[in-house]
């Protein structure tokens, strides 16, 4: 579990854009002259980006993922990360189990907007439109500071990486209780253990892999993939896992596993550099 608790750091009162403005849009191209031209221009090292003693990255999945790192102008935050959406059907089945969690877990908020789940809970329509009708994310690599110089580089790299997809079916089929480091957030989360984990995994290597090339952390070396719901201060994840495990009715001790939450199909890869997205590749709707 603590590869686990490393996944999410900070508090929930800062943006995800390590700079206000989004990147030009002249940076946001894939000609291959930008690409040849970030080769002979190596990224500078870490340090550069930093003041000394200040290398906390941000830690993201698709829960809050706010800024750890300090900002410095010129500087854009970058997450790179599968779209997740609930279908209407998917979103009123798990309303009840949110409500549930909800009434005997006081103090969780949902994750991204910070709305108290109580307040949603209160009207299903709200419940299942505000909580669980948003776009959700499945991290690919962690979310770091890059400069403007590498951003052609990177998003070109991804697409040669990345574009080559096939569609795939992702089954969410675990409920797992994260805690970042500090043990000041827990959050209720919806992990990927069979179905989709292994091109998922192929895809956070590609990007360990452009990360590398770019002197940026790469991911976890166990990686989990998963979403997150909601999230509540402190360590309680002893609490909720019990909590959780009690109404989702299971018996298997402590890993509350279940055989099918939710499926959905793969349905691209964003690449979010300060406020803009980059689509690196995408399937149409079916």
């Amino acid at each position: 579990m603590e590869a686990l608790r490393a996944t999410y750091g900070g508090s929930s009162t800062e943006t995800d854009s390590d700079s206000d403005d989004s990147p030009p849009t002249n940076n946001g191209t894939c000609r291959n002259s930008n690409h040849e031209e970030s080769e002979r221009l190596p990224p500078p090292p870490l340090e550069f980006l930093h003041p000394p003693n200040s290398m906390d990255y941000l830690q993201a999945d698709q829960g809050n993922r706010v800024r750890s790192f300090p900002h410095v102008e010129g500087n854009y935050s970058l997450h790179i990360f599968i779209p997740v959406y609930m279908s209407p059907a998917t979103r009123k089945e798990l309303a009840p189990f949110l409500k549930r969690i909800s009434s005997l877990v006081p103090g969780l908020h949902v994750v991204d907007i910070d709305i108290p789940l109580n307040m949603l809970c209160k009207d299903n329509q709200k419940l299942e439109q505000v909580a669980l009708g948003r776009e959700f994310h499945i991290s690919l690599g962690r979310t770091v500071p890059i400069r403007v110089h590498q951003i052609d580089s990177i998003v070109t790299m991804l697409r040669q990486k990345l574009q080559p997809q096939r569609r795939y079916w992702i089954d969410f089929n675990k409920w797992e209780v994260f805690v970042n480091d500090d043990h000041t957030r827990s959050f209720l989360s919806m992990e990927v253990i069979k179905g989709g984990l292994a091109e998922i995994t192929r895809q956070i290597h590609a990007v360990d892999e452009i990360y590398r090339l770019h002197n940026l952390p790469e991911f976890y070396k166990d990686p989990h993939p998963h979403i997150s719901l909601a999230w509540a201060l402190g360590d309680i994840s002893q609490s909720l896992e019990r909590v959780v495990e009690e109404v989702n009715g299971s018996r298997n001790s402590g890993n509350f596993s279940h055989k099918h939450i939710f499926t959905c199909k793969f349905s691209g890869i964003d690449c979010k550099v300060g406020n803009k997205t980059y689509k690196i590749c995408t399937f149409p709707e079916e």
